[in-house]
């Protein structure tokens, strides 16, 4: 049993939580979560290319030898990013960035973690994957919560570089949006390690559009937006993507993208502003939520002990 925060020692409960912490960091870097294993069997399963065959097979054959040695799925790591929905009333608010930038920096040495982290103008490697702003904490309060979900990202080279967002004259309209999609991911996509999940974000302006598309590449593959339209677009969107036949890793196949999630907000009526963010094939991001008695549940991967 987790002792009461009311008699275990402030600094005892900071040490908790950020062992918590760095040992599920390094868990996304070596295991995708489940429905990105899923999908990929799937999309294996349905594949008819014998070079498409070939390579999901050995992209089955490097996430089991990740789970063997106990080391990364891919070399690259990425740049640390934590998604942060936090109660209110969660006792360690106030302690959480410093928890999570030590997390950061056990994982690195424990993990082990490329050092990815490099200050910019400085063109200096931190050496520790932490550095100005980095990891990235993105908040959002929950006013009346006692919890904490924090995602886990990853953000490495290859899925970032077909990042893109623009605003749109009002007339160029929904069909401007799926232009833009298509416009990013055929030109950039083969960047992302394709099969990709691509998160797309509609809202008034270049920047909510783009917080709001990699919050979408957060989703569950396969999962919906809540309107009708909007999830209707997801649908289309995916079925064009996989018509374009990118495959794995760019060299042809049945499908391009593992799914197409949209997330959007209300929007200025003379402005649509549209955004692109993808996911690489091995997908690094995961979901744990922290209670307020510091017990936590795993919510991205099954069968998981820390």
């Amino acid at each position: 049993m987790t002792p009461s925060l009311d008699t275990l020692p402030r600094d005892e409960a900071v040490r908790q939580l950020t062992d918590v912490m760095w040992k599920f960091t390094a868990h996304v870097g070596k295991r995708l979560p489940t429905d990105v294993s899923h999908k990929l069997a799937d999309l294996r399963q349905a594949e008819t290319h014998p070079l498409a065959q070939a390579i999901y097979q050995s992209m089955a054959d490097n996430q089991e030898a990740a789970d063997r040695l106990n080391r990364p799925s891919c070399q690259d790591t990425g740049v640390i990013q934590y998604f942060i929905t936090a109660g209110a009333r969660f006792p360690m608010l106030g302690e959480l960035e410093e928890i999570l930038a030590e997390a950061t920096r056990l994982a690195t040495v424990h993990g082990p973690l490329r050092h990815n982290a490099v200050e910019t103008f400085d063109e200096k490697n931190t050496g520790t994957n932490t550095g100005s702003k980095i990891p990235w904490l993105d908040w959002e309060i929950d006013p009346k919560g006692e919890d904490c979900i924090i995602d886990v990202y990853m953000a490495g080279g290859g899925c970032t570089l077909p990042g893109a967002a623009k605003v749109l004259m009002p007339g160029e309209g929904y069909e401007g949006v799926a232009d833009f999609v298509f416009d990013v991911i055929t030109q950039r996509g083969v960047n992302a390690c394709p099969p990709m999940l691509v998160g797309v974000g509609v809202s008034t302006s270049a920047e909510t559009a783009a917080r709001l598309s990699k919050k979408a590449i957060l989703r569950p593959v396969g999962s919906r937006h809540p309107n009708s339209n909007a999830a209707r677009m997801e649908e289309l969107l995916e079925e064009g993507l996989n018509e374009v036949g990118l495959g794995p890793q760019g060299l042809t196949g049945n499908a391009s993208v593992m799914g197409v999630n949209i997330e959007s907000s209300a929007r200025h009526p003379s402005t649509i502003g549209v955004a692109v963010s993808t996911g690489c094939w091995a997908h690094r991001r995961g979901r744990i939520r922290i209670k307020a008695d510091l017990s936590h549940e795993i919510l991205s991967h099954d069968n998981v002990a820390l």
